[in-house]
């Protein structure tokens, strides 16, 4: 596996873009309505084709990365894979669901009113059923987790995707009262997973037939550098130029949606940690389990969101501010992380 790197100038700074992202779009909403107005035409199947276009950019190059052969050697240390299925497949959407439906509904509701709040917990949903597949490389890295581990949990994440997105984010909204289009999210499901996740693999596999791996880690991939980000933020100015009528007239939302989410990151990652511990899992492989279950595949939950609600939707806008607290709580459980290394073997 190509050897990773710390956080890059755009990661490092990933919430002060964010910030300026949210500012540059409310003012375009504003200031150049015509520009969502005209943005708007270009959908197909409720999909934004322009926000397609760059999520595909965000995703297809983390796919390029994938190495499945990788998880035939898991087998010999199945503990780790455990621990991050588990947490992330059957406590992680219905802790979520429950701490967000909580704060959204019960504690927060003299300031978000109901169907607002309904918008918003689907919004938290669809984070909570997508593990991060992309910047747990950089937190697996910064914790000096074992690269090649790190990876296998990943691609067996991407592949669990596939089958358990749907059905947990169906189940989870109709609890909600939320109708589901089940063709829209397969469709979505489709668009933002399989089809990059192939497109990755064959990639990957025709280049290294074709040259080298030494060619596609050391020259290839770094072609798509800062790439994923790049079309993160275009896509945010998309997004909050719809988003600027509620984020101005409700700022106060952007607070509330962050702290359940906070909370719950908090938490997923301790789960995770501390049950490596009691597994005496060495740290290496401790670490990068927690981080995957506390971070998310933000750029799917943001596609799924917009493909299921629209661009305006309040869905939409929670999917935002997760991406928003993403770095800096992650960067704080890094430390967390490596100030706890002695705990384990």
């Amino acid at each position: 596996m190509q050897e990773n790197k710390g956080l890059g100038f755009f990661e490092k700074y990933l919430t002060v873009w964010v910030a300026v992202c949210i500012i540059v779009g409310v003012a375009i909403g504003q200031l150049v309505p015509s520009i969502p107005e005209t943005l708007s035409k270009f959908e197909y199947a409720n999909v934004s084709i322009p926000v397609a276009i760059l999520i595909w950019l965000m995703i297809y190059p983390m796919m390029l990365k994938i190495d499945f052969s990788s998880i035939v050697r898991a087998t010999k240390k199945p503990k780790g894979l455990i621990v991050t299925c588990v947490t992330n497949w059957l406590i992680k959407p219905f802790t979520m669901y429950l701490i967000a439906a909580f704060f959204l509904k019960v504690v927060f509701s003299r300031w978000i009113g109901p169907d607002l709040a309904t918008d918003y917990l689907a919004g938290a949903v669809l984070l909570g059923a997508a593990p991060c597949t992309a910047m747990v490389f950089v937190w697996s890295y910064l914790t000096k987790g074992d690269p090649a581990y790190t990876l296998v949990q990943v691609a067996v994440n991407d592949l669990i995707i596939l089958f358990a997105f749907t059905p947990i984010v169906a189940f989870l909204l109709g609890v909600s009262n939320v109708t589901v289009p089940y063709d829209t999210l397969i469709l979505s499901t489709i668009l933002f997973v399989v089809i990059p996740l192939a497109g990755g693999y064959l990639t990957r596999r025709n280049i290294i037939k074709h040259k080298s791996i030494e060619y596609f880690e050391n020259i290839f991939l770094k072609k798509f550098d800062n790439v994923t980000i790049v079309g993160l933020l275009l896509t945010l100015v998309i997004i909050f130029s719809f988003q600027g009528e509620i984020i101005l007239s409700n700022p106060l939302h952007i607070i509330l949606i962050a702290i359940p989410l906070i909370i719950q990151t908090f938490f997923i990652f301790f789960i995770a940690y501390g049950w490596a511990k009691i597994w005496k899992l060495p740290h290496d492989i401790a670490a990068p389990a927690g981080m995957i279950g506390a971070s998310n595949f933000f750029e799917l939950a943001v596609a799924v969101a917009i493909s299921l609600f629209g661009l305006e939707s309040g869905a939409a806008l929670a999917t935002v501010v997760g991406v928003l607290v993403e770095v800096p709580v992650m960067l704080t459980l890094v430390r967390i992380a490596n100030s706890t290394r002695h705990w384990f073997q």
